[in-house]
């Protein structure tokens, strides 16, 4: 990465690092512990470890700067090109074509600055050509006439010499822009960027900071905006600003000399990928909807959070149940089973799938009062639209399980 941080500690998902203490500072272990116990367990030195420091990331993938000279990357199981398309899919990239060659990186944060240069450059070409403007109303008191008086303020006071005017400011300080400048602003301190790319952002960050405030926004922002004619180049702009401002997270440094992690949730994205490819390949007569919320109890104080409802688009019925859950065991845990249950329950269908990135060992097949409960595979290795039509058609399947045979 940058020429500060020589050292790099390699991971792999789910995959123990044992660390001596030549390789990192003995801080490490609890710095890592308290800022991202959540996302990497942490093993202190003892007669278990052999004396070492013990790490295992927990589904997190990317790259998390320790100091200017150490730094850990977490590459992920699924194979990197596959990851790629995965979030083609899950940030509404696919139509762009703009993932071809970036697969041939070997790492996440490879992978992380060849977007940020994409940004960039995009950024910069539509400088160019001007950036999108909107007219926004303002209240200004000025020396000269510009827009309507505002009477009422004169008349509320009158002592005041210039006049109240209302008017409408054809200006590019508009969210449209404020979203970018602020995710290059993040690129920029992430420190993820080597200098073949440091100065591309650089530009494209003076680019805006001239005519749009730089002001803190949330991936949340990046969804559900409207485009139109003149504004539709944006689209790709915010799809990409979604995927830096979700996966940086806050710094654990303070100062001037902040660096941010670069954290992929792969649990999350392998649930967003599955429900947006499911849109993307739409089966006739149903329809999949993504995170259901139900609020359960008289008082609802509680809540289901469903992955994915497959429904009748004719009539809207609740044909089965699925949880994505990104794990590796040999067969399901009785809570997760417990938990795809009670969804079904609660939504009055008689389906309930989990889904998992590998086909299990020991799969699950069977009923529970009048639910049918599996597991099924939308596998990440190879071809991943191969598997998805694989993972439909295992769906559908109809056939009962064994157990029902009995």
């Amino acid at each position: 990465m940058t020429e500060l941080q020589t050292n790099i500690i390699e991971l792999e998902e789910y995959k123990p690092r044992f660390i001596t203490p030549a390789e990192a500072p003995s801080t490490l272990g609890e710095l890592l512990w308290s800022k991202y116990g959540s996302k990497i367990s942490v093993d202190f030195p003892s007669p278990k470890t052999g004396g070492q420091l013990q790490i295992t990331s927990q589904g997190w993938v990317g790259y998390i700067p320790i100091n200017p000279q150490l730094a850990l990357r977490i590459q992920p199981k699924t194979e990197i090109g596959n990851l790629f398309r995965m979030l083609e899919y899950a940030y509404d990239l696919k139509g762009f074509e703009i993932l071809q060659g970036l697969v041939q990186c070997d790492t996440l944060d490879d992978f992380y600055q060849n977007l940020a240069r994409i940004v960039a450059s995009r950024v910069i070409a539509r400088a160019r050509k001007g950036l999108y403007r909107s007219y926004i109303s303002d209240n200004e008191d000025l020396p000269y006439l510009r827009g309507r008086i505002n009477i009422a303020d004169m008349m509320r006071a009158p002592w005041k010499v210039g006049l109240s005017c209302n008017f409408e400011d054809h200006t590019a300080d508009i969210d449209d822009n404020q979203l970018i400048a602020w995710t290059l602003n993040r690129i920029a301190r992430s420190r993820l960027c080597t200098e073949r790319v440091l100065p591309t952002v650089r530009k494209a960050y003076r680019s805006l900071v001239g005519v749009a405030r730089v002001l803190p926004y949330t991936s949340e922002s990046c969804v559900n905006r409207k485009y139109n004619r003149l504004n539709e180049d944006y689209r790709l702009l915010h799809s990409l600003c979604r995927f830096f401002l979700e996966n940086t997270g806050p710094s654990h440094e303070v100062g001037d000399h902040t660096m941010l992690p670069f954290l992929v949730d792969m649990a999350s994205l392998f649930e967003l990928f599955v429900a947006k490819w499911l849109q993307a390949h739409p089966v006739e007569g149903l329809q999949t909807r993504a995170q259901e919320r139900m609020l359960i109890g008289e008082n609802e104080d509680l809540e289901f959070r469903i992955d994915l409802l497959v429904t009748d688009s004719a009539n809207g019925n609740v044909l089965a149940v699925v949880d994505t859950k990104y794990k590796v065991p040999d067969s399901p845990s009785t809570d997760d089973v417990s938990q795809v249950v009670a969804y079904a329950e609660a939504k009055g269908c008689q389906e309930a799938v989990l889904v998992y990135p590998i086909s299990l060992k020991r799969p699950l097949d069977t009923k529970i009062g009048k639910i049918r409960v599996r597991t099924l595979a939308f596998r990440l290795d190879g071809d991943l639209d191969t598997n998805g039509l694989s993972f439909v058609r295992d769906l559908l399947s109809k056939q009962p399980p064994a157990s029902a045979l009995a």
